[in-house]
């Protein structure tokens, strides 16, 4: 069965997408911990992120380097920090998360976003993708 990453890949899902090439695609999380709060995911579907093939995961954090470059142009932090959950899809993805303090990405005190304003983050943020 296609995890819901797959479904969002080849459209079946929608999302706010922000970048994309032939082996990754990086969208805003409905959920977001913080605004401007995105997922990378490889299109290759395997679950756990440390069973990927060395070049990919490499792959995969360049590509998430320059994601995080576009978020930090739009919306105001310190940084963007990076974490890999793993178990809540069962498809390998890294979160990126807009920082302004220590310690604060916490996954059970989301932040209220209005999802109607999610496709103008994303828009912006795909337009800082290099």
């Amino acid at each position: 069965m296609a995890s819901i990453f797959s479904k969002i890949i080849v459209g079946e899902i929608p999302s706010y997408k922000i970048a994309e090439n032939d082996q990754f695609i990086a969208f805003l999380d409905i959920s977001p911990v913080k605004k401007g709060h995105t997922l990378v995911v490889p299109k290759t579907e395997i679950d756990y992120v440390f069973d990927l093939p060395d070049e990919l995961l490499g792959e995969l954090m360049l590509f998430s380097k320059r994601v995080a470059a576009a978020i930090e142009k739009v919306i105001p932090c310190e940084r963007i920090g990076i974490t890999v959950l793993g178990l809540e899809v069962p498809h390998a993805h890294v979160h990126l998360i807009p920082l302004d303090e220590k310690g604060m990405i916490d996954f059970r005190n989301k932040e209220k976003v209005d999802q109607a304003e999610l496709p103008q983050i994303a828009q912006k943020i795909a337009a800082e993708f290099k």
